[in-house]
Formats: C-alpha cells, structure tokens, sequence
C-alpha cells in the first residue's frame, strides 16, 4: 500500500501543473491508471468482476 503521506502529498495542488501526479481514488495507486473511470487497473478489474461499473463487461467467457 502507499505511504499516506505520499497520497496527502498527491492531493495538494502542487507548485507546477507538471508535477501533478493521478491516482486511484480506491488505493491511492500511481501507476496503471485509467483517467476514465479514476481507478487503477487492477481495481478496476475488481471491480468490473463483481459488476460495479456499468457498461463494463468481460470479453471473454
């Protein structure tokens, strides 16, 4: 899990607009983020499985 300093850290608006970093709002997670729907993927995959988002379905079987 991240630190909750870095997630506080994350959520000021920072000096520059480059240093701006996107996280899952449910992990905190920086990387493999998905602008679309704000999470990362592997919460994104969780929670497509259990049917959370709507319109999202599994390609396969």
């Amino acid at each position: 899990m991240t630190r909750k300093a870095l997630i506080e850290k994350s959520k000021r608006t920072p000096k520059f607009k480059v240093r701006a970093r996107s996280r899952c709002k449910i992990c905190g997670r920086p990387r493999a983020f998905i602008r679309q729907f704000n999470i990362c993927r592997i919460c994104f995959r969780k929670e497509a499985n259990f049917g959370n988002i709507p319109g999202v379905r599994k390609a396969s079987l």
